[in-house]
């Protein structure tokens, strides 16, 4: 298989596709529908299952179960899916689910993420790219992230939330609502604790777009508007850039900000 490196005792179905110089380890299960890109490294005693893709350089540690089956009791045996990119690492106990017929038939995860231990992505969930999931966050079905996300130890984020790019959750959140672009959340019932201004610094925003990003904060959290006065006073900043960012997510939020 294109000079792949399968231990003996590893279990690779067949018709499962595997690209150049893929490492498979002892004991590992791969399914019959999976596709594994160039230069992928499978530690032992993973399992890689249904119809699942994965992109280049991806590296997946032991007992991780990759493309499972839904937690979800609607499912019905329908030929969903899971995509994922490129250069992700997926730690130990990783657990991520495909898709269903009721949320797209696809859980799809962009690429250079972190997941750490134990963490659990449900069903359809739509992941973007340079997120990190630190150890034990779970992701109920149908939750959307867009890229540069923080989950911290232990969050949890309940099912059909949208969390938007730059946005971080502390450790042990329970995130219930939307988060809106670079802000932060804490708490059981996670609400917002600032802005996400360290990362921007590191991912290298001019002085001004802090700046910018600050006063959109405030019109929604510190001037006591309504979020549909918050809207229509961040959509006249501009109908481009970091405004943009912020209008288009707040359209699209369907249950509603934490505030």
């Amino acid at each position: 298989m294109n000079h792949c490196k399968i231990h003996p005792t590893a279990i690779v179905a067949e018709s499962a596709e595997l690209g150049t110089d893929v490492t498979v380890g002892p004991y590992s299960i791969i399914g019959p529908k999976v596709k594994i890109g160039d230069g992928c490294w499978i530690d032992s005693h993973v399992v890689i299952d249904g119809n699942t893709t994965l992109g280049s350089r991806n590296k997946v540690w032991r007992f991780a179960s990759i493309g499972t089956l839904p937690q979800d009791l609607k499912y019905n045996g329908e030929d969903a899916s899971l995509s994922i990119g490129d250069d992700n690492l997926i730690r130990e106990y990783v657990n991520i689910s495909i898709g269903t017929e009721h949320g797209g038939m696809i859980t799809k995860i962009g690429s250079q993420n972190l997941f750490m231990v134990n963490v659990h992505v449900g069903h359809d969930c739509i992941i973007g790219s340079h997120c990190i999931f630190a150890n034990g966050v779970s992701l109920a079905g149908h939750v959307e992230m867009e890229d540069h996300i923080f989950l911290a130890g232990h969050s949890a984020v309940h099912q059909f939330c949208k969390l938007g790019a730059y946005s971080m959750a502390a450790a042990g959140s329970t995130v219930i609502q939307d988060v809106p672009p670079f802000v932060t959340v804490h708490g059981l019932r996670a609400s917002p604790n600032g802005l996400n201004t360290v990362l921007m610094k590191r991912q290298g925003f001019k002085k001004e777009d802090v700046a910018l990003v600050k006063d959109i904060y405030k019109l929604i959290y510190r001037k006591g508007l309504t979020l549909d006065d918050a809207k229509k006073q961040i959509f006249d900043l501009g109908d481009t850039g970091l405004p943009k960012l912020f209008s288009d997510f707040l359209n699209a939020s369907t249950r509603g900000i934490c505030r």
